[in-house]
């Protein structure tokens, strides 16, 4: 089983408050999130079988969300936006200089998103979901090795528990 026995009984609270239990494939998937730090084969799977659909339904559902991750990933997200605003103004030199000093590094893991919804900060990047504006690759370096010398204090890549704070 991918759930704990304590988040088994949690997920079992979650579905029956709902009146058809595949409307809890979200916040089951939440919960295998936060457990695991990421959506494993058989998370999706038990999530299935507490919602009486297929493990294809769950796993079409949550690779529709881009903060569910089908893979796991370090200490720290950095979720770097190359969207319009961002494309124009470096994301991509952000994205790929990240990708370059972080790539061997078990702790990092860097992604490009679609869009962080920060155009007038662009280019903007998160850390576990901690928003970081007007960058350049340098600047964003300097951020995610404040996260890992511990300077500066992060959310859990889940987000439940949270130490850090939004947009800044």
């Amino acid at each position: 089983m991918a759930f704990s026995p304590e988040n088994r009984g949690r997920a079992r609270t979650i579905v029956a408050r709902y009146p058809q239990s595949r409307s809890a494939i979200l916040p089951l998937a939440h919960l295998a999130q936060d457990q695991d730090g990421w959506l494993s084969d058989e998370a999706m799977q038990e999530i299935a079988e507490l919602t009486g659909v297929t493990a294809a339904q769950v796993q079409g559902t949550c690779s529709f969300y881009t903060m569910f991750k089908r893979d796991p990933v370090g200490k720290y997200l950095v979720s770097v936006c190359t969207n319009v605003t961002c494309l124009v103004l470096g994301g991509p030199e952000l994205l790929e200089e990240m990708r370059h000093r972080y790539d061997a590094d078990p702790d990092v893991t860097v992604e490009e998103v679609e869009c962080l919804a920060a155009c007038d900060g662009a280019p903007c990047m998160q850390v576990n979901y901690d928003y970081h504006e007007l960058l350049t690759p340098d600047a964003a370096a300097e951020v995610v090795d404040e996260y890992k010398s511990g300077k500066r204090r992060a959310r859990t890549v889940s987000g439940t528990a949270v130490v850090g704070g939004g947009r800044a």
